[in-house]
């Protein structure tokens, strides 16, 4: 059994190879994307135990994904849908500091996910259960299996991690707000930008955000503010992560290396300016590479780097 237990929708990637208009581009790479597994490969790079689940359709994209996870150490439960396509996303640099996302994710197999699709088991045994806000985006039904999973982990006492990880394609703030506050509710731990703090409370400043979410129930909250740091909360103490600057290739995907590297330090049990630090460098090697995972750092790299030349 994994220690942390993720599930959601991943899908094929392809990238324009060249900078400009997609059609242009003449050649396009193929690998794959979504949060939730961004954030397991960035667990498993770390050295811990970490499981996803996600449906994918028969195809080679399905069949992509689950040997890049498995490849990369993840514990890969990629439920063949036979009945639905792998989702895609389509992802391009139209300029050199300006990327340009598309997803084609509709009626995908991704979005087919159910409650009877989890390994309940498996999350009861965990020690972190991390989920986010694109998945009960999906579907009635993934919504569904979200609050399946948490009941069964608070039930088990296992640590449960929400992520808000807004996505304004699959719907709107006002669909949004009650699912993101509910789940807030529900969870221990609450990962979110400022931008979509406001979406559940309010506030001026981003402490008055930090404390406006820990008001809803999760006894640690983290305000993330990209090229900004971070700002965590927790046992009603409030630190500043660290900024790193490095010089940015693809900022996709450096909210979920955030997240593993914070999770990854509270289950090594690390303090508040611990677990913020870890985050923060796991971050800063995420943009510095083009893809949405690939540049996530293993454990030997963030302690060769000891913090001062990977910089976010």
């Amino acid at each position: 059994m994994a220690d942390v237990f993720t599930f959601g929708e991943t899908m094929a990637r392809l990238t324009g190879v060249n900078v400009g208009p997609l059609r242009f581009s003449g050649h396009l790479s193929m690998g794959i994307a979504g949060a939730e597994s961004n954030f397991a490969i960035g667990m498993a790079r770390l050295g811990d135990d970490v499981a996803w689940t996600g449906r994918v359709g028969d195809d080679e994209f399905g069949r992509l994904i689950a040997g890049i996870l498995r490849a990369e150490g993840v514990q890969a439960h990629g439920i063949v849908d036979d009945e639905a396509p792998t989702g895609l996303l389509i992802k391009n640099k139209r300029t050199r500091s300006n990327t340009e996302v598309a997803y084609y994710r509709a009626h995908s197999a991704g979005s087919r996910l159910a409650a009877s699709d989890l390994d309940h088991d498996a999350i009861a045994r965990a020690r972190v259960l991390h989920l986010t806000g694109i998945t009960p985006a999906l579907s009635g039904t993934a919504r569904e299996a979200c609050f399946a999973a948490v009941e069964t982990a608070t039930a088990a006492g296992v640590t449960v991690s929400f992520d808000f990880n807004m996505r304004r394609k699959l719907w709107s703030e006002a669909e949004a707000a009650p699912v993101l506050r509910d789940l807030a509710r529900r969870a221990d731990i609450v990962f979110a930008s400022d931008d979509e703090a406001r979406i559940v409370v309010d506030g001026e400043t981003n402490r008055d955000l930090a404390r406006g979410i820990a008001a809803l129930g999760p006894r640690e909250v983290v305000i993330k503010l990209g090229a900004g740091g971070a700002l965590g909360l927790a046992d009603d103490t409030l630190r500043a992560a660290p900024v790193h600057v490095v010089e940015e290739l693809d900022p996709v995907g450096a909210g979920d290396a955030f997240c593993a590297g914070y999770l990854h330090a509270y289950l090594a049990g690390g303090d508040l300016s611990a677990r913020l630090d870890t985050g923060a460098r796991c971050g800063a090697y995420a943009v510095t590479v083009d893809g949405d995972w690939e540049g996530l750092p293993t454990l030997a790299e963030l302690e060769q780097s000891g913090g001062d030349d990977v910089l976010r």
